[in-house]
């Protein structure tokens, strides 16, 4: 059955070769300060910083910058941004780069005008903006997160050992996003398919969650079909054109919150994986692909028709002569096969996860409710063991 459910999303999109071209017309809407944000330098070397900073120019921005966003940005990094921001009194932030530095400045965006501490106002009491929002655009150079489309911000707090993502609402979102897929091809193999598990996953979150069988599962089905066609050809030629398209479209449609309507939602594989990268600093897809299965094969028996129709509708699995349980296992079976294909990461200790890590771990693992079982403990010590 499909819920009551209310769906707006404010993000304008731009996408293809031309994409960059409407920037000049998007920054008119907004004033003269201007943050632009990007990670550790590649769009330098790409050109893709001179002609940002160049049409910053031509609009008569006052630009001040946040560089060296990493992977999993900190709390610390997060301080440096809204110091920033507050010093050039800044009126719009630019975000140049992929998940992350989408993910960071939201956060920045939500705290430079915030009078608490944001890491306890938004990541430990997972309340919402009272204070004015400063607005937010993206030219995406990573598909992966949904970040462009979305209202998610991730931070990670090495201190406290907890990376924690909160999902602000419509007023967060980005103004506009810039996705061209040729900026994704100067990423390196090991970040394009870690991306494209992110995606997987995502998807996979939603889907494997109550109110079966709506339109939310079809179309679910239907995005991960198309990604995991498009993740083949890519892995063999990164410059496909179409593939990275496909790849980065798929991405973004993830999680702009459009399939998880009629859904409960899980995410319990972001919280055991984020909790992993608290801990190693690993890169985010590679997090969940070493505890998907685990995870899935473990929750399997309580979600068992879905998984059955998961074989059947997104691997193409016959059903003829297979119970519900054998199809499911040949479906987990037909995953972990084509996440080898891609060579993900498929065990948590190839990212420096050890033994004496596992309890504190668990600790940092955040437990939700939206699944087909609800863990406890034990559950997440049982799946981070199969992890290893």
């Amino acid at each position: 059955m499909l819920g009551n459910f209310t769906y707006h999303n404010p993000t304008k999109l731009y996408f293809g070769e031309d994409a960059l071209g409407y920037l000049k017309d998007e920054l008119k809407n907004y004033g003269s300060n201007v943050l632009l944000v990007y990670g550790g330098g590649s769009i330098k070397k790409s050109g893709l910083y001179d002609e940002i900073t160049a049409i910053l120019g031509d609009a008569g921005k006052n630009v001040a910058e946040v560089a060296g966003v990493m992977p999993n940005p900190t709390v610390e990094k997060l301080n440096e941004g809204v110091k920033t921001a507050r010093e050039n009194k800044t009126d719009f932030i630019l975000a140049v780069g992929g998940g992350s530095v989408c993910d960071y400045s939201k956060a920045v965006s939500v705290s430079v005008n915030c009078g608490d501490d944001p890491w306890e106002k938004y990541y430990i009491r997972f309340e919402e903006p009272t204070c004015d929002i400063i607005p937010v655009g993206c030219v995406l150079t990573m598909a992966g997160t949904g970040s462009e489309m979305n209202g998610g911000a991730v931070i990670t707090n090495h201190a406290t050992k907890q990376k924690i993502g909160h999902v602000f609402g419509d007023d967060v979102m980005p103004k506009f996003s810039i996705l061209n897929p040729k900026y994704t091809m100067t990423l390196p193999k090991y970040q394009m398919t870690a991306g494209i598990y992110d995606i997987m996953n995502h998807i996979c979150e939603q889907y494997f969650s109550g109110e079966d069988d709506n339109t939310s599962d079809y179309i679910s089905e239907g995005l991960m079909r198309g990604l995991i066609t498009a993740s083949r050809k890519a892995v063999i030629d990164p410059t496909d054109y179409e593939a990275r398209s496909n790849i980065m479209w798929t991405a973004t449609w993830a999680l702009n919150t459009l399939v998880a309507k009629g859904k409960s939602t899980d995410w319990m594989v972001h919280m055991l994986g984020q909790a992993v990268g608290a801990y190693t600093d690993a890169t985010h897809g590679m997090t969940l692909a070493a505890v998907s299965l685990p995870y899935y094969r473990y929750i399997m028996p309580y979600g068992l028709k879905k998984f059955a129709r998961f074989a059947a509708e997104v691997w193409g699995i016959s059903r003829e002569g297979k119970t519900d349980e054998q199809l499911a296992e040949a479906g987990l079976a037909a995953m972990e096969n084509w996440m080898k294909e891609l060579g993900l990461v498929m065990k948590i200790s190839e990212l420096g996860v050890t033994g004496d890590m596992l309890e504190g771990i668990a600790d940092a693992t955040l437990i939700l409710d939206g699944g087909y079982k609800i863990f406890d403990r034990n559950d997440v010590m049982t799946v981070l063991k199969a992890s290893m």
